[in-house]
């Protein structure tokens, strides 16, 4: 695939990650790899509005994330924590969303470290899934705007949990990847799906909770 047509498939994915409220404003990135050795990334460009994103706003960067082209562009603020999923695992795309039941279970899940998600027929979209009894580990890393740190700490994390497909930062997002960008897609639809059902389902237990009455 050719970068241009590369550049194109983000954008594409921008809009309708943005349709769908996972990436409103300028929140997410997303990026996918256009070539191997050297390391080539095409990559979404600093403060870019997802819902109008197009392919002039996917920018080329090198493995270190110096921009390649165009001359003077800046690419998103999070492009470390892209290089650092890319060299630790064999990944052809990672997107990164700032949804509404995202951002809001990696601040409940946060002081356990992550949650598991189990029993939903939908863990079978997630790549080598193939019965919904899986369990599937989503941890939560604090948040920082100190990249390099950051970027050491999901190098860990990948280095630690070498079956890992997706992490959450607190009130800020997921990340997730795939061996190309139709596969990180669907995770990203998978796993959006799945944390809007965890948290709609808490909800829905608290509210059928018994009403006690205070002091009693």
């Amino acid at each position: 695939m050719s970068f241009s047509e590369l550049a194109g498939q983000l954008a594409a994915a921008g809009k309708g990650f943005y349709e769908r409220g996972w990436v409103l404003g300028t929140s997410g990135n997303f990026s996918a790899v256009a070539g191997r050795e050297p390391l080539r990334v095409a990559i979404t460009e600093s403060a870019a509005a997802k819902g109008s994103l197009t392919p002039d706003q996917i920018l080329e960067i090198d493995g270190d994330g110096a921009v390649l082209r165009p001359a003077g562009a800046r690419p998103s603020a999070e492009t470390l924590l892209h290089l650092a999923i890319y060299r630790n695992r064999t990944a052809g795309a990672v997107l990164h969303t700032h949804s509404i039941h995202g951002t809001m279970m990696s601040d409940r899940a946060a002081a356990d470290g992550g949650f598991v998600i189990h029993g939903y027929e939908m863990l079978k979209g997630l790549a080598g899934i193939d019965t919904h009894e899986h369990r599937e580990w989503i941890p939560v890393l604090e948040n920082s705007q100190n990249m390099r740190e950051l970027a050491a700490e999901v190098e860990t994390l990948l280095a630690e949990k070498p079956s890992l497909r997706a992490f959450l930062i607190r009130r800020h997002g997921l990340y997730t990847w795939g061996r190309d960008l139709a596969e990180a897609t669907r995770h990203v639809e998978i796993l959006e799906f799945l944390m809007e059902v965890l948290w709609r389902s808490s909800e829905s237990r608290m509210s059928n909770a018994p009403f006690t009455a205070p002091g009693r």
